[in-house]
């Protein structure tokens, strides 16, 4: 039997969790199907760990800038730095970067400069923005727009997980929806409603491992295999093979990070 090609557009590899077994964790999403995985650095100061990861790995590629949560831990980012970075081979995009006041509303307005800075880079690399969005849809969408009217960008919404307003509005700027194992839970319904209504030349897979464990895995460990169950899941929202589904969502990943394509 000839499994599906899926491709795990956001992971963390260099998380301490896979430091015991990272080559079968590795070795595990490709018997799974998964052939390409973007393994996401944080922090800049982990960078050469992260590109490290890629190098030793095919099929394993890269991006970098800084979280919303770690603003204010380092010194600002600069648009040179992270463009300086872009230019290794296996670094396909820029972040994540983003908003989240839940955890860390007290520096918002840092991490609008810093997601301003990172969008900078995207038009100077043409490199796909990735973005985190929690608790901050109304501020994350007047930032991305006005920054998309001031000069054309791509982006993938991360773990999407965030209201059918911002759904939209990403998808009015022709942005890609990332599904993760939150779209796999019982409870994630209007989730499954929002992806269902997006088109499906704006889909892409992911994990986030090693969080967010999609069922049966819940309360485990994530890691890149999964994206099969997560994938399964996007098929049968959009009434498709699974088969189908793997295909649409590989050609949305080639067409978006053109580098890992």
């Amino acid at each position: 039997m000839t499994l599906p090609i899926l491709v795990d557009a956001h992971c963390h590899l260099d998380f301490p969790d896979f430091d015991d077994e990272r080559s079968a964790v590795i070795d595990r999403a490709r018997a799974a199907g998964v052939t390409r995985m973007v393994t996401i650095c944080t922090k800049l100061p982990n960078a050469p760990r992260v590109a490290a990861i890629a190098d030793a790995y095919d099929g394993v590629f890269w991006a970098a800038g800084v979280h919303p949560m770690s603003v204010g831990e380092h010194a600002p980012v600069t648009v040179e730095e992270l463009v300086t970075l872009a230019q290794h081979p296996k670094f396909v995009g820029i972040g994540e970067t983003g908003l989240d006041y839940h955890y860390t509303a007290e520096t918002k307005a840092a991490q609008q400069d810093s997601l301003r800075l990172h969008i900078e880079a995207c038009r100077q690399t043409k490199l796909p923005l990735i973005i985190h969005a929690r608790d901050a849809d109304d501020d994350m969408a007047h930032i991305l727009r006005e920054e998309y009217d001031a000069g054309k960008y791509t982006c993938m919404m991360h773990c999407f997980s965030s209201t059918r307003a911002l759904a939209e509005a990403a998808l009015d700027m022709d942005f890609y929806l990332s599904m993760s194992g939150i779209a796999a839970f019982p409870k994630s319904k209007e989730l499954r409603d929002i992806f269902k209504d997006a088109p499906l030349d704006r889909i892409l897979t992911e994990t986030d491992s090693p969080y967010l464990a999609p069922p049966p895995f819940r309360g485990r460990r994530n890691e890149p295999a999964y994206t099969a169950h997560t994938a399964q899941v996007g098929a049968d929202t959009f009434e498709l093979s699974l088969d189908d589904f793997a295909k649409a969502t590989s050609a949305n990943f080639d067409r978006l990070f053109w580098k890992a394509a």
